[in-house]
């Protein structure tokens, strides 16, 4: 990279060396970052006047909180493949960015959090916001660090990338005090390993021996069944997925981390199983399977029902980067430790070579797919008041494109999308967050897919519950007139939890009502073109009016509450 010379003020950086904050710009510019979410501060002030100075093509999304920042970044490396980056102050920013990052982290999505610092000889003497960053952040990200030196700077930032995008993935910090980034960096320093600018890096290839038992162990099979979870979209296993599921016949469910791993209208995918968004059909595939294999899937509690679903007497088989994963939950009969892609196309390779019996997957599964979409015809119809969300996603599945991305939030959403919206395509095309589930999450996500995707449509869909953790990025949609259409299912409920305790307390309910909002107008003094919808006749012309609209748009769609609807969410039905 070329050396930089500049002066302002007191930071200044002579012709061998950078300062800490044009290290920093200049090393995420070697690693191909092009977009930084983040916020201000006083601690940042030197980043910022790098950012600000330095030719690096590298665009700074604005954000109005540091949380949302993080999700942003998320949802960004979901869709490109790249570590997203985000960063904020000290103190309070610090604290802000941690729920994204703890989403990210136990998704294995990379995402890199850069939180300015109090000065290093501050430190202990009671400055305005320290905090011990370091320890805050140990428990809840792959890698981080307290960046103690200009010196350590540049290796520092290698070691987040090889930490984030290698093997697992997940996230990284790196916490960079006020004087560190004045401090002179040599240019000798100052330079990246663009291998680890995308995830994943260098993935681990798997053993032949485990390869070859496992193979023979699923051959052995009659009616074997494929688990998939979120590691094989992030591993780009989709293809080579496909090629074994045709090539054996075998039935496909996904987690809903996993949606995207086959396209949902591939003869052999039924969809989601598990007791958010899965369905008794999709359910009975995978107990009446003699045989189970987990692909990039921990086989946690949503997945399996609370682990009462595959059967104790089906032979587990079980492919993932991760070592914990494998055995935690079901003893394993084989199993493959290594890149989701790099195994399925070895298993291919052996199969090719192999007279195969077809195991009748697909019969299986256009049986249950038969049966789970009679229970959705009549409700996506319905002219019901409130409007039932099965109705929503009907008028979406026949008006969004197929390349379209969904980002929804937890609560009404997400079982209902997981459930109805039938993918066709693999990929990433739905975002949501599975492992915190964290109320407030598709909005910010929804910038970042945009940003990351800018030529797809982007859906966010969210309750209210969710509105008012988020409506303050409604601006930053503003401000970058990013084309997204925002859906509000609209209840004056936390629903999840009052439709819990309606099944499970004896309809006690206890603080989980607010007071109606009519979310169209807030979106309206922000600057978005919004509809509020009562009336399903109504639904279809402003769905297709709000989708295209070539700004940002919001539909308020006044709906029917969890604890009084059909939702696919098996302990509510039981």
């Amino acid at each position: 990279m070329p050396q930089v010379t500049a002066s302002t003020g007191n930071v200044t950086a002579h012709a061998n060396t950078s300062t800490g904050a044009e290290a920093m710009v200049r090393l995420l510019q070697g690693y191909g970052v092009r977009h930084i979410f983040g916020l201000c501060g006083d601690t940042s002030l030197p980043f910022y006047d790098a950012l600000a100075r330095l030719d690096h093509g590298i665009e700074h999304i604005l954000t109005r909180d540091e949380r949302h920042a993080a999700y942003m970044a998320d949802a960004y490396a979901r869709v490109t493949g790249r570590p997203g980056v985000c960063e904020g102050p000290s103190g309070g920013g610090a604290t802000y960015i941690l729920p994204g990052l703890v989403e990210a982290n136990e998704s294995s999505v990379p995402v890199l959090a850069i939180t300015t610092d109090v000065a290093t000889t501050s430190a202990g003497r009671f400055p305005l916001t320290e905090l011990d960053q370091e320890a805050l952040f140990r428990p809840l990200t792959r890698w981080n660090g307290l960046i103690r030196s200009a010196e350590v700077l540049p290796r520092m930032v290698r070691r987040a990338f090889r930490e984030m995008t290698a093997n697992r993935g997940g996230t990284a910090h790196l916490g960079l005090p006020f004087d560190v980034q004045k401090a002179p960096v040599p240019e000798s320093e100052i330079w990246a390993d663009p291998d680890f600018g995308m995830y994943p890096a260098f993935p681990a290839p798997p053993a032949a021996d485990d390869v070859d038992a496992l193979t023979e162990a699923l051959l052995r099979a009659s009616r074997p069944v494929i688990v998939c979870g979120g590691g094989v979209v992030l591993a780009n296993a989709m293809r080579d997925l496909a090629t074994l599921a045709e090539t054996l016949d075998v039935a496909v469910v996904t987690s809903v981390s996993g949606q995207g791993s086959l396209a949902e209208t591939h003869p052999n995918c039924a969809g989601v199983v598990g007791s958010n968004g899965g369905s008794a059909a999709t359910r009975t595939l995978v107990d009446e399977a003699d045989c189970v294999l987990f692909i990039g899937c921990r086989a946690g509690s949503v997945t399996t029902e609370r682990w009462r679903s595959p059967t104790p007497d089906a032979t587990i088989l079980h492919i993932d980067a991760d070592p914990a994963a494998i055995g935690a939950i079901y003893q394993t009969k084989a199993a493959v430790m290594a890149d989701a892609r790099l195994t399925l196309a070895a298993i291919n390779r052996l199969l090719a070579d192999v007279r195969t019996t077809p195991k009748g997957g697909a019969a299986r599964v256009a049986r249950a797919k038969a049966e789970k979409w009679k229970a959705f015809a009549a409700l996506s119809r319905s002219d019901q008041t409130p409007i039932v969300p099965e109705r929503v996603i009907a008028e979406l599945r026949s008006s969004l494109p197929d390349d379209a991305i969904i980002c929804a939030d937890p609560g009404t959403p997400c079982p209902y999308f997981s459930a109805w919206y039938e993918w066709p395509r693999d990929g990433r095309h739905f975002i949501t967050n599975r492992a915190h589930g964290a109320l407030g999450y598709a909005l910010a996500a929804s910038v970042g897919a945009q940003i990351g995707r800018p030529d797809a449509k982007v859906v966010c869909a969210m309750g209210d519950g969710s509105f008012g953790m988020c409506v303050g990025e409604l601006e930053t949609i503003k401000r970058l007139e990013l084309p997204i259409t925002v859906i509000v299912f609209s209840n004056a409920v936390f629903g999840w939890i009052k439709a819990g305790q309606k099944s499970g307390f004896g309809e006690r309910y206890f603080s989980v009502d607010f007071t109606t909002t009519d979310h169209a107008a807030v979106a309206a003094a922000f600057g978005l073109k919004s509809w509020r919808v009562e009336d399903p006749a109504g639904l279809n012309s402003v769905l297709a009016a709000a989708l295209a609209h070539d700004g940002p748009s919001l539909v308020d769609v006044v709906s029917q509450p969890l604890q009084d609807s059909a939702a696919p969410v098996t302990e509510w039905v039981a």
